[in-house]
């Protein structure tokens, strides 16, 4: 197991929903970037499967949504996947880097509410001593380029 699998293998056991969530975008970030290599590679099959295993998390990710208890948010997300798997279908299709990165673009946003909403929720514990401080990333600037995020 490389150190990549070791640290991810070692974040997720004993995570919490909301960091799994976290954990899942930061996948499927890494997979469309590696999506991004294979094709300025010339590699269809590369770029294929990144964008495949994408695909796969993403489903995990729309099927895990609890449209009763999250109301309006479930609902929204579930368009927002949609949109983003179309969006993959889409650029695999037309071959285009560019549309890779736009939902590498719309994935940081969602990724960065998330974040910012753990970050709310770890606060309150914080404070009062009952929650270990998960260190994250810097993300004051949303209109950053996706290369400047590396899962």
């Amino acid at each position: 197991m490389d150190a990549r699998s070791s640290y991810r293998e070692a974040a997720v056991l004993g995570a919490s929903p909301l960091a799994l969530v976290i954990c899942l975008y930061e996948q499927i970030i890494e997979d469309l970037r590696r999506a991004l290599a294979a094709q300025a590679r010339g590699s269809i099959e590369g770029r294929t499967r990144s964008i495949n295993h994408a695909v796969l998390v993403l489903a995990h990710l729309q099927s895990s949504l609890d449209k009763d208890q999250g109301g309006k948010v479930a609902v929204n997300l579930e368009r927002f996947y949609n949109q983003v798997r179309i969006g993959l279908v889409g650029a695999q299709l037309q071959q285009s880097a560019a549309a890779i990165e736009t939902q590498i673009s719309h994935l940081m946003l969602v990724h960065d509410a998330w974040c910012e909403v753990e970050r709310r929720i770890a606060a309150p514990a914080i404070a009062s001593g009952s929650a270990p401080l998960r260190e994250e990333p810097d993300h004051s600037s949303q209109s950053r380029a996706s290369s400047d995020w590396s899962a």
